[in-house]
This record gives C-alpha cells, sequence and structure tokens, in this order.
C-alpha cells in the first residue's frame, strides 16, 4: 500500500525531514452507545432579599442555593430543595422571575371564634408544611390568632406572610400571581391531630392572586442553553403554551435540542380536565391533583427531577411507581377514582397515586400532545417514554456518522473494491453499515425492536439535488411499555 494512499489529520504527506512521525487519532476511539447530556432548568419566582438577580442563569447544586440565590422562602427556593431532595445528579440551573409589577398577592384568612375549654395545640399546615400553636385554656382568640401569625411568621422558608387582628390572622402569598391562590391551608391533616374544644378556627379564601410574571424573560435567557427537563414553577395557560412554542421550535431537524417542560394543578377533576383538553403539546407534561397539601410548584419541580433521573438511565422503561417523597396525598374523598383519572389522562394529564401510607408515587407520565394537525386523535407522541427514546435514538444515529465520518469524502458504493484502506471515504453503504450497526447497540439497550425489520426499511442513498449529501429514512421499532395486564379467568367446576 503507498502511503500517499493513506490520510492523516496532521502529518504533511510532502514532509521530507527525516525522523519518526505519529499522530494521534481519537476519532475511532469510542464504541458503544453515547452518554447522552442532560440539564435540569428550574424557573421560578424570586424575592429581592436573593442575591441573584431575575433572567441569570444560574448553576445550583444544594438546597442552600436556593435560599441564598433567591431569597428564603421564594417559589424557586421551594423548587430547588424539593428537586435536588430526588435527584441531586443532573446538572442543575434555576431561572428567576420577579414578581409582576401589576400583580396581586393572593391572602386567606383564619378566623378563631369562641372560647377554649381546654389546653391543647393547633396543627395547622400551610403548603405542605406543619407549623404547632399552643392554645391554654380560656385564652382569648386575638391572643390565638396572634399566636398563629407569629408561628407563620417564624417558619421563613414558608410560603406566606402573616398578620392578625380581632382574632383573625391574614395570610398574604409572598408572591404575587396566580399560584398564590393554589396555596393549602388547613388543620389537623394526620391522625391524632385535632382542634382544642371549644374555639372554632373557620379558614376562607380572601384577595385573589392575579398577575403572573411573562415568561418571555426567562425564553430569552435560557436561548443559548439546552435544558432537557425544564421545571415550571408557573402553570398558568399562557405561559405554558409559550414554553411549548419555544420547545416545539427547538426540537426540529435543524436545532435539535430537545427538551420538555414540567408542571403542576392542585384542582378540581373538572378544571382539570378542561386544562388538560385545551392543551396539544408533545414539549409538555401536567399532572393533577385535588386538593393536594404541597405547593403545586413544589410538586412539578420534585415530579420532573424524579422523571428525569430515571429517564436518563433508560427512556424506554415506565416511570410507574417513582417516589414523590415531598407530595402529601390529599383526603381519601379528593383522591381522584381509577375511572377519574383514566379520563384526565384522556385529557393529556398525567397522574399521581398513593399508597395506604400517604406515600405519593408516579402513576403515568403522559405528554399533552393528543391530537394531529387535521384534529385526529393521535398517540404517537403521548407518552413520554416514546419522545425521550425517539429522542435519544436521533442523538445516538448522529453520533455514530459524525464519528465515523467527521472529514470524509462523499463517493458512490461503486467505487469501493477499487480504493485504497485507509483513505476517507464515505459511501451510502458504509454509512448505511454505520447506522445499522448503531441500531444493534440500541437493540441491546433494550431501545429498539425487531432489528430485522429495521435493516429492511433503512434506506440511504445519494441525494440526486446535492452531489455533497446523503439522505437517509430511519425506521426504528421502539421498544413499549408494559403498563396493562388483562385476562379472563375461565373456570370450571
Amino acid at each position: 500500500m503507498s502511503a500517499d494512499n493513506l490520510s492523516f489529520l496532521t502529518i504533511p504527506i510532502d514532509w521530507r525531514v527525516p525522523g519518526a512521525y505519529i499522530e494521534i487519532d481519537h476519532t475511532k476511539a469510542v464504541r458503544g452507545l453515547p452518554v447522552m447530556s442532560h440539564k435540569m432548568l428550574i424557573i421560578g419566582q424570586r424575592l429581592t432579599a436573593g442575591t441573584v438577580v431575575a433572567g441569570v442563569l444560574t448553576r445550583v447544586t444544594r438546597k442552600e442555593d436556593g435560599v441564598n440565590y433567591f431569597g428564603r422562602g421564594s417559589m424557586l427556593a421551594q423548587q430547588i430543595e424539593a428537586a435536588l431532595k430526588v435527584n441531586p445528579y443532573t446538572e442543575c440551573y434555576a431561572l428567576a422571575l420577579d414578581d409582576a409589577g401589576a400583580g396581586v398577592a393572593a391572602t386567606q384568612t383564619i378566623t378563631v371564634t369562641g372560647t377554649a375549654t381546654e389546653s391543647g395545640t393547633l396543627y395547622l399546615y400551610i403548603g405542605g408544611r406543619r407549623l404547632t400553636v399552643a392554645v391554654t385554656a380560656n385564652e382569648a382568640v386575638a391572643d390565638i390568632a396572634t399566636a398563629i401569625a407569629a408561628a407563620v411568621t417564624a417558619d421563613a422558608d414558608g410560603p406566606v406572610t402573616a398578620t392578625s387582628a380581632l382574632g383573625v390572622a391574614t395570610l398574604t402569598a409572598r408572591h404575587k400571581g396566580v399560584e398564590g391562590n393554589e396555596i393549602d391551608v388547613r388543620l389537623n391533616y394526620y391522625t391524632g391531630e385535632f382542634t382544642p374544644k371549644g374555639i372554632t378556627v373557620a379558614i376562607a379564601a380572601g384577595v385573589t392572586g392575579t398577575g403572573n410574571p411573562d415568561i418571555a424573560s426567562a425564553i430569552t435567557a435560557m436561548a443559548s442553553m439546552n435544558p432537557y427537563t425544564i421545571l415550571s414553577g408557573l402553570s398558568d395557560a399562557a405561559n405554558i403554551a409559550a414554553l411549548e412554542t419555544e420547545l416545539a421550535s427547538r426540537w426540529g431537524g435543524m436545532d435539535m435540542r430537545a427538551g420538555h417542560v414540567f408542571a403542576h394543578k392542585n384542582d378540581t377533576y373538572a378544571n382539570l380536565a378542561t386544562f388538560g383538553a385545551a392543551r396539544n403539546s408533545a414539549h409538555s407534561t401536567i399532572t393533577g391533583l385535588k386538593d393536594s397539601p404541597t405547593l403545586p410548584w413544589v410538586i412539578a419541580a420534585q415530579f420532573g427531577a424524579a422523571v428525569e433521573f430515571a429517564g436518563a438511565n433508560d427512556p424506554a422503561r415506565p416511570f410507574r411507581s417513582i417516589s414523590l417523597p415531598s407530595v402529601l396525598a390529599p383526603k381519601e374523598a379528593d383522591k381522584f377514582t381509577d375511572t377519574e383519572r383514566n379520563l384526565l389522562m384522556h385529557d393529556g394529564l398525567s397522574t399521581i397515586i398513593f399508597d395506604q401510607g400517604g406515600n405519593a408515587m408516579v402513576e403515568q407520565v403522559l405528554t399533552t400532545y393528543q391530537q394531529n394537525s387535521f384534529g385526529m386523535e393521535d398517540v404517537s407522541l403521548l407518552k413520554l417514554n416514546t419522545k425521550w427514546t425517539v429522542d435519544y435514538m436521533r442523538y445516538v444515529f448522529r453520533f455514530a456518522v459524525l464519528r465515523d465520518f467527521p472529514r470524509h469524502k462523499l463517493a458512490g458504493d461503486d467505487v469501493l473494491p477499487r480504493i485504497q484502506p485507509g483513505q476517507p471515504i464515505a459511501t451510502p453503504k458504509l454509512i448505511r453499515n454505520t447506522l445499522i450497526a448503531a441500531a444493534q447497540e440500541l437493540e441491546r439497550a433494550g431501545l429498539l425492536e425487531d432489528l430485522d425489520q429495521f435493516i429492511k426499511d433503512l434506506a440511504v442513498v445519494r441525494s440526486t439535488a446535492d452531489v455533497n449529501r446523503v439522505n437517509a429514512i430511519l425506521p426504528p421499532n421502539v421498544v413499549n411499555q408494559f403498563d396493562v395486564f388483562a385476562a379472563a379467568v375461565q373456570f370450571i367446576l
């Protein structure tokens, strides 16, 4: 073989100075499936006490970062703590939003009436956070309300501030906006907790929160970033739609930046069904519960972070039964029935279930994609497993082609027998072999099935319009999830 027929990366072909020159060529070193980089991005509201201003991408690695960077008791601090509790491993960034200037903070009132006939304890839950307030026999209701406000104030990590007057404690969300309307306030969550005799404690909605911040500034701030999983503290339709539109624009064949947003809503079955039915995006997952004590942005952060961790390990494995340790169960009467959850899934909502001990678990993770562009029902991208699996397949096929043919000339298959080995030549047949090898790796990893069908239907051809281009159709059969086992017991007497 003539040395002139070999191609080097760094050694000139006409070098005459004597010596032994050996370059290091790493282009063939990597074998097997590549590791796809994943980043999480948490978007939520900040408090002015934080040291990081809005719109600055900031890496976070511990829950204290949320407190220091975005303010103690802020939405972002609460999201960061919940996400890192289940997934401290994925590279994670936070992006803060300031409250809308014209926004209004939601309020709730706690009114105490009567006279305590015994000493005891009020067990108050605000956004799932447990506060205890001592009550003494014959204590004035104004003093009890003052004690409630003091307990709330002492909980600097909680979602509300408090004042009291004339037996009424008023709770005000730390942030302006509609999300504050979903802050759950209740008494006596666990068995054995009860209100001291003689007094009545009434919890009522006050001022309605309005005016979420516009997420457009966050979208601008993340323009050069590629977050694979976005945990959104905002769940209003306008902001979710803006994120869906941005992620759809990135998912195409020219940008190829896959991304997905998670959000959560605490609401009634009817309202959740309406909200889900109005969505239709392969790039969003919305979970819903009725009256969970836990803050909705905490649920979204923990659900998305837990699913992200599992999906990065194996995107095709069902997410069912993943634990959500920060999510408190609704009352038994408020839990959705099997039929209601099934219908919510048909409206594009993802679901959370609870075991006998009240521990929360992922049940089903869907996208909100439900119909194609003709308005016909379409399940092709309904399951997040499917989307994330084909995301990874695209990455694998692209990686394989760029690895095997980084700086290659292009010729037809007919030249292969006459080309000296070592020449950087790509042909449709060689590219096809690379793609088949990648598919074999995907099959071994349990992500692709029916390799024979893939090989049979794979098409790799030179373009007739551009002599420097090869076109291909990649037809992988994606593995599915074992979700349902159905059987009939046909017994014999």
